[in-house]
């Protein structure tokens, strides 16, 4: 398939606005590099009753989290816990405010977004461990905060997508939560960029393989961690009693293989999974919903499988 026209012309704005790489850039230059393209294409903000920032108990310190309510409610209302995207380099609360809010619109449910510690300064297994942290603070918590314990859901794109499967196989193995679903947006899930999709768009398709190189090399200094399940899910010899899963992929994206095999493994385990590939579109199009429209039709499904998962059995 080829791409989508209004891709074509992200693309061509980015190539004209002569960027540099960000593995060319120091990791602090690298996020304000980030944080002032992301918001460029972001979908207006969508309104909600409130939200506000707090901080959770963590492995090694505290956990800076936000809370969204949609609106007021005389009961308690299911909860989506946030994992965002950048290569366990960049992003954070900021970059992806507009898609909690629309999530938590749409939805119809309150969202805690994470904001687990980054590499380089904090390299593997960190991210993941603050993500389950703020798991079971979340579930601990939620009445707190009009949340329902009993519907918690885990999401997020990229190398949230990644830590979101990471969070979901902890919860089952661990003290819980159960989950009711997990939302994974082209996730990050081998233990090497070696795929065939790797290779097929590691150029001139916004996230590049020098870039994914640079994050991994970042993330995990230690070769010998890319061979643990926290950092490659897919090498998890058992991924039966997993929550249900939408996995949403993109047909010109690196990770786009992936994410196919993740979902693959699951069915296989039993897991009930919805795959969707968006062919036309690129990594990143999921935080692209003021500019594409098949950024808008992926967060309506999410907020549609989620209301689904959420609704009382």
């Amino acid at each position: 398939m080829s791409l989508d026209p209004q891709i074509e012309y992200v693309l061509e704005l980015v190539k004209n606005a002569g960027y540099p790489e960000l593995c060319d850039l120091s990791p602090a230059e690298a996020r304000a590099q980030f944080e002032q393209t992301v918001t460029a294409l972001d979908a207006e903000p969508a309104e909600i009753l409130d939200s506000g920032d707090q901080t959770v108990d963590g492995p090694r310190g505290p956990i800076p989290v936000r809370i969204y309510r949609p609106r007021a409610s005389d009961t308690a209302l299911p909860v989506l816990l946030w994992l965002h995207g950048g290569g366990f380099v960049i992003g954070g609360l900021e970059s992806y405010d507009s898609i909690c809010r629309a999530l938590a619109t749409r939805a119809d449910c309150i969202v805690v977004s994470v904001d687990y510690r980054l590499a380089p300064e904090h390299p593997f297994p960190a991210a993941p461990e603050d993500c389950y942290a703020a798991l079971q603070w979340t579930a601990a918590r939620a009445h707190e905060f009009g949340g329902d314990p009993a519907r918690i859901a885990v999401a997020g794109d990229s190398a949230g997508g990644n830590l979101s499967a990471v969070t979901a196989i902890a919860a089952r193995d661990g003290d819980g939560p159960d989950l009711v679903f997990q939302l994974l947006v082209y996730p990050c899930t081998a233990p090497a960029p070696d795929t065939a999709s790797h290779h097929d768009f590691a150029e001139g398709y916004l996230l590049t393989r020098r870039n994914i190189e640079w994050f991994y090399s970042l993330y995990t200094p230690n070769p010998a961690d890319r061979r643990d399940p926290r950092y490659a899910p897919l090498l998890c010899p058992d991924l039966s009693g997993l929550p249900p899963a939408l996995v949403i992929v993109a047909g010109h994206d690196p990770l786009r293989d992936e994410g196919i095999a993740y979902a693959e493994r699951l069915q296989e385990a039993g897991v009930a999974v919805e795959l969707t590939n968006y062919t036309g579109m690129i990594h990143g199009f999921y935080s692209m919903a003021g500019a594409v429209d098949a950024g808008r039709a992926a967060i309506d499904q999410s907020a549609k499988a989620l209301r689904a998962a959420f609704a009382p059995r």
